[in-house]
């Protein structure tokens, strides 16, 4: 049995499992695996995100100076962490104060844009008779609105204090699971050789060397994938967000930089990252001008095209080796099952069954002797040749 049909099998296998003991008792298996798993997880995750940046500070940091070798992996270690954390640092100083500064003039204007609108329904009254009565009913009463929105807020208060308790219990667990899993990636990041050696000899052990070969050259395989995919979106949203920064300001478009990091930031959603970002966008251009946003979206149509067209299917998809059609098709189905998780996660990991598949096919054609003509394009025809 290939190692495609393997994986496929194991795949069914475990959901036939969760879904029969959940069936019989009520009972995710799965859930409550992934639970008491959840720190070693995350670690795993951000050992994986770290490493990256880590493997190229390492690879050029005083490569040549054999005393330094020591503390070369510290100290690549603390660089791309706070290389990251700078990176987070700066979105939010550029993302935050505009951001508070577009909910203020929101919610200053809104008694200013109530008078715009019954002097507009008033200018109307001449032309339409009719509207007089309702424009009569139009007295706003700030006092009993003001008096409501506090209703409203002592009924929310009270529900979370009664709530009180589950939630610093979330808190608590969720601050706990993401310390041990910082924790344990640092472990992973710093003693990666050996755990890596370890790993193989457990492999070795337990299974026979064809098959530890053939698992050992999936999970590089898988490891190449997933480290491409990080590499090529990041790259991917850095250049987004560059296109819309300069677009902006050449278009005078107001919060060029606000707008372009946050474009950027969601972009890290495959494919449908950059919406979220435009929506944001428009509601802070259309607090400046109406008619400006309206051209920022247009403009984000058209950025979007050649972003979808040009710039995603040629960075991400040639950097993970998977076709454009079956990037959209990752995307869709990751999205329908596990949210924004799912659109990260299952690109890389239909790239690894999509190349898995395509040894899978090329082995069975080898061992079937298909003519390679049989399944090649036809050589075109020549124009002057008649049937």
């Amino acid at each position: 049995m290939s190692c495609f049909k393997k994986v496929l099998l194991l795949l069914a296998i475990i959901g036939g499992i969760n879904w029969g003991i959940y069936g019989i008792w009520g009972f995710n298996a799965v859930g409550w695996l992934l639970g008491i798993l959840a720190p070693f997880l995350l670690g795993g995750a951000i050992a994986f995100i770290l490493n990256v940046p880590m493997r190229a500070i390492e690879r050029n940091l005083m490569p040549r100076a054999k005393s330094a070798a020591r503390f070369r992996r510290p100290l690549a270690l603390v660089l791309a962490l706070v290389g990251v954390l700078g990176v987070l640092a700066l979105a939010s100083w550029v993302i935050g104060p505009g951001i508070a500064e577009a909910v203020m003039s929101i919610v200053n204007q809104i008694p200013q844009a109530a008078k715009r609108l019954q002097e507009q329904l008033l200018e109307l009254e001449e032309y339409l008779p009719q509207l007089e009565a309702i424009i009569a009913e139009l007295e706003i009463d700030w006092g009993e609105i003001s008096r409501k929105a506090i209703a409203v807020a002592q009924a929310w208060g009270s529900g979370l204090l009664s709530s009180g308790s589950g939630l610093i219990g979330g808190v608590v667990s969720g601050v706990s699971t993401f310390v041990i899993g910082l924790i344990f990636s640092f472990y992973i990041l710093l003693q990666k050789e050996k755990l890596s050696r370890q790993a193989r000899q457990v492999f070795y052990a337990i299974l026979p060397e064809r098959r530890a070969d053939r698992l050992l050259d999936v999970l590089r395989l898988a490891e190449r994938t997933f480290s491409s995919f990080l590499s090529g979106q990041c790259l991917e949203a850095c250049i987004l967000g560059t296109l819309f920064v300069v677009a902006m300001t050449l278009f005078q478009i107001p919060y060029a930089l606000l707008v372009g990091v946050l474009i950027a930031l969601t972009a890290l959603i495959p494919i449908v990252g950059a919406f979220i970002g435009c929506a944001v966008g428009a509601l802070l251009i259309a607090i400046d001008d109406p008619w400006k946003a309206l051209w920022f979206i247009v403009l984000f149509l058209v950025l979007q095209q050649v972003e979808g067209n040009l710039i995603y299917p040629h960075v991400v998809g040639s950097s993970v080796g998977l076709p454009s059609i079956w990037v959209l098709f990752a995307v869709t189905l990751g999205g329908s099952l596990m949210g924004i998780l799912g659109m990260l996660v299952f690109i890389p990991v239909c790239s690894v069954l999509y190349a898995l598949f395509r040894g899978y096919v090329k082995d069975r054609l080898a061992q079937k002797a298909v003519p390679a003509q049989k399944w090649q394009d036809a050589p075109p025809r020549a124009a002057g040749k008649k049937k």
